[in-house]
């Protein structure tokens, strides 16, 4: 399912030796202490995926793509959907593979536009990406020429659909995915020149701790890319929502952009910048027919978008990039 033995070679060539060390059995481990109850069911859709030779991958264009070689039939890409399909719900994206558009809930590609003109090259690096989803972004950033891209997250569902489309783009791209979280890599790694962390730290109970956590992964003068919902206000100021924030359990701590910035600074982080910051908007998530369960229009105020349905500020994104202290 995963090639660990041909990441791992990888690992030992770009100073994850320790790492490397523990990963086959860290991965029996995980796979056998956490199984999800339809893994096989979206292993089986994968292995009937029909082989298509291609002219073409576009790792670098807001679609990521697999170019065929000729076009394919009706029945061939009747049979590609259906099977793609039986990975519901995508979440991240948006995919083309060989005609076949996959227009996900998020237009994960107005994000990377957005942070991509702020972030150092990532030709030859070793990049980390933390909470990756189904790898959208890895993708992208093995298109901008990094030399290893590790993603981890603890879905399942999430490998699968990168499974399904590394079947159509090809295994010779230096990209891989690990269905683990961050807890579950070695403490004090500092190896990775660029790590990413993006719509993760309010789900985190400890933001700190996370900001800690990061730093660890990363090499002395490595960039760390942070994405996460924020509120407007002064330094200081952080939202802690009583039971849900936009009908999601698991958001604890939502600071304003100069609150985390501060956070960093403490954190042992140098060079902090504010990038960016935007608005969800409707038309960046929403319900597709690669995602028909409840999406952002769903979760805000139908009187007063500009609140969520439990009266707090609706999603603002902000990205800051900052650079680990040796």
């Amino acid at each position: 399912m995963i090639d660990i033995a041909g990441l791992c070679k990888l690992m030992e060539t770009h100073g994850l030796e320790r790492w490397a060390s523990q990963l086959p059995m860290q991965m029996e481990r995980i796979l056998a202490e956490r199984p999800h109850g339809d893994l096989d069911r979206w292993i089986e859709a994968i292995n009937q995926l029909p082989r298509v030779v291609q002219s073409q991958t576009l790792l670098n264009s807001s679609r990521v793509s697999a170019i065929g070689k000729r076009v394919l039939t009706a029945d061939e890409s009747s049979t590609i959907k259906s099977l793609l399909r039986e990975l519901h719900p995508w979440r991240k994206g948006p995919y083309d593979i060989h005609g076949i558009h996959i227009d996900t809930e998020w237009r994960s590609d107005w994000k990377w536009d957005r942070i991509s003109p702020h972030i150092s090259h990532l030709n030859g690096r070793t990049v980390l990406d933390i909470g990756c989803g189904n790898g959208y972004h890895c993708w992208r950033m093995a298109g901008e020429g990094a030399e290893l891209v590790i993603g981890v997250d603890p879905t399942q569902l999430f490998l699968a659909q990168f499974l399904a489309i590394q079947h159509f783009i090809g295994t010779e791209w230096p990209v891989h995915l690990l269905p683990m979280g961050i807890e579950d890599i070695p403490a004090d790694l500092r190896t990775f020149d660029t790590v990413f962390s993006m719509g993760v730290l309010y789900h985190r109970r400890s933001p700190i701790d996370h900001l800690y956590e990061l730093k660890s992964t990363l090499r002395p003068g490595g960039e760390l890319v942070l994405e996460t919902l924020v509120i407007e206000g002064d330094k200081g100021e952080v939202l802690v929502p009583e039971g849900r924030y936009a009908k999601m359990r698991n958001v604890w701590f939502i600071p304003t952009a100069a609150t985390l910035a501060g956070w960093l600074e403490r954190c042992g982080y140098k060079d902090v910048r504010i990038v960016d910051a935007t608005v969800t908007s409707t038309d960046e998530q929403r319900a597709t027919e690669w995602m028909h369960f409840e999406s952002l229009t769903d979760y805000l105020d139908p009187t007063d978008p500009s609140r969520t349905v439990e009266g707090h500020p609706a999603p603002l994104r902000a990205t800051l990039v900052a650079t680990a202290a040796g």
